[in-house]
């Protein structure tokens, strides 16, 4: 294939900012990473500073092409995927944001979405968003930007500030102002968007008190978001695929059939299973989201959030300073002939789905004199089992038949413990990819796709590849057991 060949993806998280060079065989050939500072203004807020994260992407999108030996112009495409939910607002003019992003995590508005609940909007905006009233999406968070700030709505409501999620301000930035937009799936997690009309919804916008005039347009993930400022890295390059973080690991893990099913494990972790072209209505709070749209044909997926996954190992190695690294849960845990009844349930910000209890905290139950370091470990992996099965049972009870395999991805599933007892507990075969940095891997896929040098999903689909698949080895009747345990500690937390 002549001319440039390579793409660019960039991957702009909760916690760090990484830009990925690919070969037109999906192999990674450079990766550059910055860390990002977490801003906590007081108890349950939680920012970024958008020029840290614009200054961050500068340095690693240099970066990775210094790294890989090539300059933008041997490039073909560049793709976007980026932390959901969180919102920025900035002046049109001149770029600047007005105030910090508020991030996902943030609680601020939970008051507000109480409110919201109470005045009888839960069940419209669900029908619509297929998502449930809380504060984690951007509705409340960007009305809030709107009544805190002088002046901002006015200058909004006169075209003179402009609002997205991540994806939108770092393609605003990019292009050099000349794009505002963002993809379908960013779209569907801000509470405004119709997941079934596919576009900004007048009902959603009036209840929250937004103006259309501020939001971005809604493309395709594989469409075309303009081309990188010429003047930034000595040549224009096209941006030719955007779509938020769970999505593009959707892509990453080829998950592109309904029933296929992924599940990554970070210090979250977020299990999407793909329904196809009908959207499910869920009665177990699950989410109902846009898997991805492409060409204008939509996918559609439910989704299950679970809350702390990673976070619950890093308390233990922070916090309680029994682990000497993350990696050490594994040996400590296969050291155990049991888990000894100790079960942690890890509710350090609530619990995720199906239960979506903000104020349940966490909890370690069944400790006696025999309880050691080995155990504590061993509950916090054997939670994340526990939470993984919530949600597939919920998908279940959903209508949705059981997957035939997990695909499983993120910084935890190098654990080769932790997938085992996914799999014992999910039984059903887990399988690991050869590159568990799926969610950079889906924007580069997509990139690809929108640029051409993909021709169909059965193509990205080809370029897919198993590390490894844990089969079940559980007797049921044991996993049931341990199951039953499991929910009985949670009961316990619960506060609704």
């Amino acid at each position: 294939m002549k001319g440039p060949t390579h793409i660019l993806a960039l991957d702009q998280g909760t916690t760090s900012t990484r830009a990925v060079v690919f070969d037109q065989h999906a192999r990674r050939v450079a990766m550059v990473q910055r860390e990002l500072r977490q801003i906590f203004p007081q108890s349950g807020w939680v920012e970024h500073d958008p020029e840290e994260i614009w200054q961050a992407v500068r340095e690693v999108l240099a970066g990775a092409l210094a790294s890989a030996g090539i300059n933008a112009g041997d490039v073909l495409a560049l793709g976007i995927t980026n932390q959901r939910e969180t919102v920025v607002v900035w002046d049109r003019v001149t770029g600047k944001p007005v105030h910090n992003a508020i991030v996902w995590q943030d609680r601020r508005t939970a008051g507000l979405c109480a409110e919201m609940v109470a005045a009888g909007h839960q069940e419209s905006i669900q029908l619509k968003t297929g998502l449930v009233v809380d504060a984690y999406f951007s509705a409340s968070k960007l009305r809030w930007l709107l009544d805190t700030i002088p002046g901002l709505r006015q200058r909004a409501m006169r075209g003179n500030a402009l609002a997205g999620t991540i994806d939108s301000f770092l393609i605003w930035r990019l292009t050099g102002g000349q794009v505002h937009a963002t993809d379908a799936t960013n779209a569907a997690r801000t509470m405004l968007f119709n997941i079934h009309t596919q576009q900004w919804d007048d009902d959603l916008l009036r209840i929250w008190g937004i103006p259309e005039a501020i939001l971005p347009e809604v493309r395709d993930c594989n469409a075309q978001f303009g081309s990188i400022d010429a003047g930034m890295f000595g040549a224009p390059i096209p941006i030719t695929g955007v779509a938020g973080d769970q999505h593009a690991a959707m892509a990453g893990q080829a998950c592109f059939k309904a029933g296929m099913t992924k599940c990554t494990y970070g210090t979250g972790a977020f299990l999407l299973l793909n329904t196809g072209a009908q959207p499910v209505k869920s009665s177990q709070q699950l989410l109902t989201t846009l898997a991805y749209r492409l060409d204008g044909q939509s996918a559609y997926a439910l989704e299950g959030s679970i809350f702390s996954a990673g976070s619950a190992v890093q308390w233990l190695r922070d916090g309680l300073k029994i682990l000497e690294s993350s990696g050490a849960s594994q040996l400590m845990a296969a050291g155990l002939a049991s888990n000894g009844g100790v079960y942690l349930v890890p509710a350090f910000t609530g619990l995720g789905a199906p239960y979506w209890d903000p104020d349940a905290r966490a909890a370690l139950m069944g400790v006696s004199r025999d309880t050691g370091p080995e155990h504590l470990a061993r509950a916090a992996l054997e939670s994340v089992g526990y939470q993984t099965l919530d949600l597939l049972q919920a998908m279940e009870a959903d209508g949705a038949t059981p997957p035939r395999e997990l695909r499983v991805d993120g910084g935890m599933v190098n654990n080769d413990w932790l997938c085992q007892f996914i799999a014992d507990m999910a039984q059903c075969p887990v399988q690991r990819p050869v590159d568990t940095e799926t969610t950079v891997r889906g924007a580069a896929l997509l990139a690809g796709l929108g640029a051409g040098l993909y021709d169909d999903l059965d193509a990205l689909a080809n370029v897919w590849r198993a590390e490894r698949t844990f089969q079940p080895l559980m007797q049921p009747a044991e996993r049931d057991r341990l199951y039953d345990g499991w929910k009985t500690a949670v009961q316990r937390v619960l506060t609704r």
